[in-house]
């Protein structure tokens, strides 16, 4: 099959699923989601592998990008990012460009600056200072970061669930929502089950919904915990801010902090009291939109 106008691909690589749009001259060519399994970011030539496949199979066949575009979970730094380009070489002939799936953001809001928020799974920020140079902040995993992300909602609240059970507290709605989700029978085994996690970001982030329920159920531990993980988000905007980065805009995207209402309300009282002039834009839009924007402006 082919296509008279050029065909523009752009590809978000998530924590979770990976979207897939290619269009020519505005008309949709393919449009795939598929899981995120098997994305080896620090592994250039498998990642790079990994996205020909991909491309592979969710074109038509016949059809070849006029120009690529990638946002990479765990595309963590301008190296890591075009050492997978080069190495996409190798498998597309078409001009390309990789970077960290919250720079999609920005393209997809139609923003030229500003910075852009992510919670989903995990949690990232990322802004340009005014000469252009990229700076992200967080984005350290479900072990040492993500705070307001699904996976950093879990393990504070499994924190904050082992505090109380050491001063002697019984157990609240919050405790018996994260023990009925990882099928455990009291606090102290938590522990237990929060380490066997094969895949802590996609294991803990996929039972925070029990934090919220909890939340919702009255339990102040979890309100707390939420409250405490938006002005975790709010931080990360204000840490862009101070390293220089344009703020007047965040662009807010990500399955955790748009689905619940909660958390972005906690996160927005949070940026107001320290940023007051910025405005938070929630993303109405799905963030390959700016890939396939970053594609267009490879052309």
């Amino acid at each position: 099959m082919q296509h008279s106008a050029p065909v523009l691909v752009g590809i978000d690589v998530g924590g979770t699923k990976t979207h897939l749009r290619a269009v020519a001259d505005g008309a949709p060519v393919a449009d795939h989601v598929r899981a995120s399994g098997g994305w080896r970011p620090h592994d250039p030539a498998a990642a790079a592998g990994w996205l020909a496949a991909l491309a592979a199979d969710a074109l038509p066949a016949g059809v070849r990008p006029a120009a690529l575009a990638v946002g990479g979970h765990a595309c963590e730094t301008p190296r890591q990012c075009a050492e997978i380009r080069t190495a996409l070489r190798g498998h597309v002939d078409a001009p390309a460009l990789v970077v960290g799936d919250a720079e999609l953001l920005l393209p997809a809001a139609g923003l030229d600056r500003g910075i852009a928020l992510v919670a989903g799974t995990g949690s990232v920020a990322v802004g340009r200072r005014a000469d252009g140079t990229p700076v992200q902040v967080g984005g350290w995993g479900a072990v040492l970061g993500d705070e307001g992300g699904a996976a950093g909602l879990v393990r504070e609240a499994a924190r904050v669930c082992w505090a109380a059970h050491d001063r002697g507290e019984p157990p609240d709605a919050l405790a018996a929502a994260l023990l009925d989700a990882f099928g455990v029978p009291e606090v102290p085994a938590l522990g237990a089950a929060l380490e066997s996690a094969a895949d802590p970001s996609a294991e803990w982030g996929g039972r925070a919904p029990a934090v919220f329920a909890a939340a919702e159920a009255g339990s102040a531990l979890a309100r707390a915990v939420i409250a405490a993980q938006g002005r975790s988000l709010a931080a990360l905007v204000a840490l862009l801010a101070r390293r220089g980065a344009a703020a007047d805009d965040v662009v807010v995207a990500g399955t955790t902090v748009l689905a619940q209402p909660l958390l972005y309300d906690a996160f927005t009282a949070a940026l107001a009291g320290t940023l007051p002039a910025t405005r938070p834009r929630p993303l109405r839009v799905p963030p390959v939109d700016g890939a396939v924007a970053l594609a267009r402006s490879l052309l």
